[in-house]
């Protein structure tokens, strides 16, 4: 009686049971977390350095004595990036192509792999064994070059920078995965039952569950298309084109001095370090990237657990 009473308090007990580590479970778990802690400072010290750098002034990392924390508080390196025009004009670009190239290869995504998660599709082990294939084998950087600009005529085009990555097969092959270990048949068939039409399914069913792992797909289409640079180096010709970080890239290998705003702020930019400008460079490119992962994180996470464990 008491067990059928309080089923909850039996269920906290059992959970609040602590594990016994063996002396191998914990030098395990000190060896593995020893290896995180390593590789999270390798990951984090150039980051805390960039930004360090960029509010410090340009002697004082010029010299080196920015190791850890900003030295000789200074914002001359933003100013110096914020007095290049071009910035603005990538910063327009990029979010361009960031937020139509994300929004297609989402909708592409949800388009091709929620009929490979369906059973009884046509061919549904051809297409898949097409998309995986394309993930192993392909005809390399010529070959894309030779049919983006002879083919399809997208050089120095805006296209090319949402075209050639219109769908992703490795998004696909995720997103088949969580639509088929999620169950969704089950639901579908209940939706038939009731009356419901494939477009209805479609948007008032599948849609709503998807949320977690079209999130997280959408932030790696958003990371990839934002820090792209490459693309529009070897595709574009005209700079009012180009993206953010191929601005970036430009102003990191050779500054054109005349494309900020007066002599008098070209000189004194000149005589700035040449490392307080490319951190100040960075970071600007960075911060939106860091502002969106925050409200995308739940989904995030969401998406990547959901389906590894069933009930």
């Amino acid at each position: 009686m008491t067990l059928t009473k309080y089923p909850n308090a039996v269920a906290e007990k059992s959970v609040k049971t602590k594990i016994r580590l063996t002396g191998k479970d914990k030098a395990f778990y000190t060896v593995v977390g020893v290896i995180l802690l390593f590789l999270l400072l390798t990951v984090l010290y150039p980051l805390i350095y960039i930004i360090s750098a960029s509010f410090s002034s340009p002697s004082a990392v010029s010299v080196g004595r920015v190791v850890l924390w900003p030295v000789d508080l200074s914002l001359k390196g933003y100013e110096a990036v914020f007095s290049y025009g071009p910035v603005f004009i990538g910063y327009r670009n990029t979010l361009f192509y960031t937020a139509a190239g994300t929004f297609i290869n989402v909708a592409m995504t949800l388009i091709a792999a929620y009929p490979l998660a369906r059973k009884g599709l046509p061919g549904k082990g051809f297409f898949t064994f097409l998309f995986t294939f394309t993930m192993l084998f392909n005809g390399g950087m010529v070959a894309s070059y030779i049919i983006n600009t002879t083919v399809f005529g997208l050089r120095n085009s805006y296209w090319v920078l949402l075209l050639p990555t219109l769908c992703s097969a490795y998004n696909i092959i995720v997103l088949r995965t969580f639509f088929t270990s999620l169950g969704t048949e089950s639901l579908i068939e209940a939706a038939k039952i009731d009356g419901a039409s494939e477009l209805r399914i479609y948007a008032q069913i599948i849609l709503p569950i998807s949320k977690p792992a079209l999130a997280t797909i959408g932030l790696f289409t958003i990371v990839g298309a934002w820090n792209d640079y490459f693309t529009g180096l070897i595709y574009l010709n005209t700079a009012s084109k180009y993206p953010l970080q191929t601005y970036i890239r430009q102003l990191v290998v050779k500054v054109d001095y005349s494309s900020f705003t007066t002599p008098e702020v070209m000189a004194e930019r000149m005589k700035i370090s040449g490392i307080t400008f490319n951190a100040a460079k960075i970071v600007v490119s960075m911060v939106p990237v860091l502002c969106i992962y925050p409200f995308l994180q739940k989904y995030f996470v969401t998406g990547l657990v959901m389906g590894s464990v069933k009930e």
